[in-house]
């Protein structure tokens, strides 16, 4: 068994359900690009996926992840994938999805080349479902890592084949999304995907700025806390620098020193830091 999961701090959720329940014993695979933003046209072309990638190599500029970019590769991954499938005619692999663009783009990008395998392919789509938290009150988690390991073992039951019927659909309904190349991909729900501008989040990440200075890194971790529609933060410090481009903000500091050393503030609002306490 193969389990598949499209964010980083999913990977160690699913290792510990695993560690709970035996009948879930298998590899655990991340996709790791986020395919919710940024340029999709040609993207299973060599000349589409460069132009992705040098978009990330921008986005990911003066980032903790900069070194990242020549890691991952999702192509290498999908290779070892297929190599596995063919090596093993038993292997099944289980799509893990909650709630979110980013992980159903990655379901979409990753099912499509994966048709000859229909019927080893189950999906786990955690949508719109209520899961205990740690103080046993309900809630309706967007990311797998919000669930405890121990709800897994309820979330397993709910494994199904992808059909053939999406088969058919899914990779068109793909294909129209990568060929509209626009910046985001929004959830509506469901799995149904709409293209959205490259500023589309603009607004909701200035509306949660101080107007005096703040550290980068607390103005991202209180962004990243309030925001109604979670992307992620190299992302977001790329719509802060385009809003400075527009005069909507101020950078002051060194960038080749990384975000630690940046402050962010609005025009006209206090150049002095306080530090939270």
């Amino acid at each position: 068994m193969i389990h598949l999961v499209f964010n980083t701090a999913d990977v160690a959720s699913i290792k510990a359900a695993i560690e709970l329940d035996e009948t879930l014993a298998g590899k655990v695979i991340e996709i790791k690009d986020d395919y919710a933003v940024g340029p999709l046209l040609a993207i299973y072309e060599s000349e589409g996926y460069q132009v992705r990638r040098d978009w990330w190599a921008g986005v990911l500029e003066h980032s903790p992840y900069v070194d990242q970019l020549d890691i991952v590769d999702d192509k290498l991954t999908v290779h070892q994938l297929i190599q596995n499938l063919e090596e093993d005619p038993a292997e099944e692999v289980w799509f893990w999805m909650g709630q979110n663009a980013h992980d159903v783009c990655g379901y979409y990008w990753l099912m499509s080349q994966l048709k000859p395998y229909q019927g080893r392919l189950q999906v786990l789509y955690l949508n719109n479902l209520p899961f205990l938290n740690d103080k046993g009150q309900l809630f309706y988690p967007t990311h797998l890592s919000e669930i405890q390991p121990k709800e897994f073992l309820k979330a397993k039951k709910l494994a199904r084949p992808i059909t053939l019927s999406e088969f058919e659909i899914d990779p068109d309904e793909w294909n129209k999304l990568c060929n509209e190349n626009d910046g985001v991909r929004f959830l509506e729900g469901g799995k149904k995907l709409v293209s959205m501008p490259i500023n589309f989040y603009d607004k909701d990440i200035y509306s949660l700025l101080t107007k005096n200075a703040q550290k980068l890194p607390s103005a991202l971790a209180h962004i990243l806390s309030k925001m109604k529609i979670k992307t992620g933060d190299a992302f977001i410090v790329s719509r802060l620098k385009a809003m400075e481009t527009l005069g909507k903000l101020v950078f002051t500091g060194n960038w080749q020193k990384g975000w630690k050393d940046m402050v962010v503030q609005m025009p006209g609002g206090s150049s002095v830091v306080v530090e939270e306490a």
